[in-house]
């Protein structure tokens, strides 16, 4: 244990280290919860109350769109506040602890209450998401600039062996356990909660804000002033706003790649324990391939290595057109681990060297409009294209329009790092 202790030690200060088992400690939600666990216990409660499938697949997309709509629109608002001296941690705690309960009320839901379910992931996908703008934006608080990159891939690198860990316990669970389906899943449901609570508690002892404002006695009103404020004249800060339309393209390509990977794989005929498989092989690959970008980035440039990423992907998606077997399939899965990580990791850190360090949280809620909202363009232009092809693979291809876009925009964004403090 010393051993491993002296090994981190060594690469990464208590601060660093402790910023970095947050992402450990929340990506086991990305993966259990929105990914695996949840919406296959949710199709067999809504089936036990006589729900359609039709009807359960689209109140589960409505959740989603209900928790992705409310904190995009208030993630401004809620990163303003928290730039006030002594306000971001306690924002922190309360977002994290309402997705935390969200999880493990899970637990008692009825073998038919699906209403009671569906209510309790939308509000702890919101507080999921609104933890993410306060965790985001304190890595202002616990780096130097010129080691940004390399702890931003830490994050994203260690979250996803930290999801994968907890999903291979509850998946040896499943395979060997004598308990019901029903048991099980609601294991899967503890574990989750468990772990995030648990990996969190490093950065609520270590990670403090030392970036901040000075608030008025009306922090509230201060906070809607400052945010109107910031839109009126966001030409003063024009490459954090060409930056954001860049990162609204590119980011979309790869959140629908996400998103669509286990329709495509159902299209060319993959079974469940094969997607599986391949969702496992991606989070594995990512997780060195998001420190060795961090790596690339000291090396060639933070904007050279989102480029690298932003070409992997435009290959992706030309190779995507001659998908045909499982081998195939696999081949391409490893290619996205090779790259996921990396650009939305490096794609952090450049934003967090080109806006005012105590405005991060406020300039972090837009960030995290961009990206919820990025979430609506690739999906809807490969579905287009896939009804107009009828064939959902030249749907995957009409993505790298996404990347040129994306990619073009991000040539004209200039890095550099805002070593000022703005006042209000």
């Amino acid at each position: 244990m010393s051993a491993i202790r002296k090994f981190f030690a060594s690469r990464y200060t208590k601060e660093e280290f402790s910023w970095i088992l947050q992402d450990w400690a929340n990506s086991v939600y990305s993966l259990m919860i929105t990914t695996a666990i949840f919406p296959i216990f949710f199709k067999t409660v809504t089936t036990n109350a006589g729900v359609t499938a039709a009807n359960s697949t689209a109140y589960l997309s409505y959740a989603n769109s209900i928790a992705t709509f409310v904190v995009a629109v208030m993630a401004p608002v809620l990163g303003a506040l928290a730039d006030y001296r002594g306000y971001r941690n306690p924002m922190f705690t309360i977002s994290t602890m309402v997705g935390v309960f969200s999880v493990l009320g899970m637990m008692f839901a009825g073998s038919d209450q699906w209403m009671f379910l569906l209510i309790l992931y939308t509000i702890s996908a919101i507080g999921f998401s609104a933890s993410n703008i306060f965790y985001d934006s304190s890595i202002m608080d616990v780096t130097t600039y010129d080691r940004m990159d390399r702890i931003s891939a830490a994050g994203y690198g260690y979250g996803y062996i930290g999801s994968v860990i907890p999903f291979v316990l509850f998946m040896v669970i499943m395979q060997f356990s004598q308990l019901s389906g029903d048991v099980i899943v609601k294991i899967g449901f503890f574990i989750t909660a468990v772990w995030w609570f648990v990996f969190t508690i490093p950065f609520w002892r270590h990670v403090k804000q030392k970036h901040f404002m000075e608030h008025d006695k009306h922090p509230v009103y201060d906070s809607f002033a400052r945010l109107f404020e910031t839109v009126k004249h966001i030409r003063e800060h024009k490459h954090v706003f060409l930056f954001l339309i860049a990162y609204f393209f590119y980011i979309d390509g790869i959140g629908t790649i996400i998103k669509m990977a286990t329709a495509v794989g159902t299209d060319v005929g993959l079974d469940g324990n094969s997607l599986i498989v391949i969702l496992l092989i991606v989070q594995i690959v990512a997780f060195p391939f998001s420190i060795i970008y961090g790596y690339l980035a000291k090396k060639i440039g933070s904007k050279n290595t989102v480029f690298l990423g932003i070409a992997t992907y435009i290959i992706i998606c030309i190779l995507a057109t001659g998908l045909k077997t499982y081998t195939d399939f696999l081949l391409l899965a490893i290619c996205i681990g090779t790259a996921q990580g990396g650009v939305q990791s490096i794609s952090r850190s450049i934003f967090g060297q080109i806006i005012p360090a105590n405005r991060a949280n406020e300039f972090f809620g837009f960030y995290n409009i961009f990206g919820k909202f990025s979430s609506i363009l690739g999906t809807t232009l490969l579905g287009i294209t896939a009804q107009m092809t009828g064939n959902s693979l030249h749907g995957v291809f009409s993505l790298i329009l996404l990347f040129l876009i994306g990619g073009g925009l991000l040539f004209f964004v200039k890095i550099n790092p805002q070593t000022t403090e703005e006042g209000a």
